[in-house]
């Protein structure tokens, strides 16, 4: 039985309280908020107990901590957590500042403690079988990924203002998906972006639409495409071209009916948010992470996963401001 601190009562902390309550294996014994209400609801709901965060990772009846507060308070609590010996599960970005994250990871690999980044894409059913059998060389070499990413409607201006940029909040799932499916580590980077969904966006420094080019040493290509407007609702689709065919993972639906008249074709749209679409692959990456520290095991994706794809959307930010690729 892994015992669990969960550190943000917010919305990300509930999704993963609620695949903890349906674990037989892990348990959620503390919770804390900066909103004592969230705390306290949650710790409700989950039979756990209601502590000061920085009480959770020094606890000796807590074996793991998940953090899902607020990015600038990764760097404390990942070191709390990295001098106690426990375990940790982080959600993206570990850090918005490379050298930080470099910090954090000289600590965690010294200490030998699991750390897992979570960059829960890699376990959604679809894009996981899509990698099982690229891997098995079902196409070939890999020659061309395609990434689209389009949120149906952008967030409040004042979450923008403190995102670190789409590059960097948005588009770093992305990064990480890229190097999931190439296998091989990006050398250029080559970013464009513009604000064409909401003028406030761009007054607060950011763009809400872009591309990125990523090339490998080898020549090998991946293009990622994302928007903050998707009119017809959340849009995920890959797509791996390889020397001997096509790999395609395409949107999830709300419904597979389809109909069709004299005025032609007709499908349902498809889900329209990250929670639902991502639901189930929230629950894997979960049961991935208390696998691996039951076992004993370095779970993945790692810190240096989380690290990778930091300096992937650093360079993106660079290139989009200075208009020249970004050699890494």
């Amino acid at each position: 039985m892994i015992r669990i601190g969960l550190l943000g009562c917010g919305r990300i902390g509930q999704v993963h309280a609620r695949t903890l309550k349906t674990m037989d294996d892990a348990r959620i014994v503390a919770v804390a908020d900066a909103m004592p209400a969230a705390a306290q609801s949650l710790a409700e709901a989950t039979g756990a107990e209601v502590r000061d965060t920085d009480a959770i990772p020094s606890a000796s009846d807590i074996d793991a901590v998940v953090i899902g507060t607020p990015t600038d308070t990764h760097f404390a609590q990942i070191e709390a957590a990295t001098k106690a010996g426990k375990a940790i599960f982080c959600e993206k970005p570990v850090d918005m500042s490379v050298d930080n994250i470099r910090t954090l990871m000289a600590g965690v690999e010294a200490a030998d403690v699991p750390f897992f980044t979570a960059f829960n894409r890699r376990f959604d059913p679809n894009f996981a079988a899509l990698q099982t059998r690229l891997r098995a060389g079902e196409i070939g070499a890999v020659e061309l990924i395609q990434i689209t990413s389009r949120d149906p409607s952008p967030p409040p201006i004042g979450y923008i203002k403190s995102s670190g940029g789409l590059f960097r909040d948005m588009m770093i799932h992305d990064f990480d998906m890229a190097r999931f499916l190439m296998g091989e580590e990006f050398t250029t980077v080559h970013a464009v972006g513009s604000s064409l969904v909401d003028p406030e966006i761009g007054k607060a420094g950011d763009v809400d639409t872009a591309a990125v080019t990523l090339t490998t040493a080898s020549g090998r290509i991946c293009q990622i495409s994302n928007s903050r407007r998707a009119a017809y609702g959340y849009d995920q689709r890959v797509e791996v071209h390889g020397a001997d065919g096509m790999l395609r993972a395409e949107n999830i639906l709300e419904t597979s009916v389809e109909s069709a008249t004299a005025e032609g074709f007709k499908r349902s749209p498809t889900l329209h948010f990250f929670l639902e679409r991502y639901e189930a692959a929230y629950a894997a990456e979960m049961k991935a992470f208390v696998a691996a520290v039951s076992a004993g095991e370095q779970p993945t994706p790692s810190i240096r996963d989380g690290l990778q794809a930091q300096i992937l959307a650093d360079a993106a930010t660079q290139s989009r401001e200075t208009g020249q690729p970004v050699v890494l």
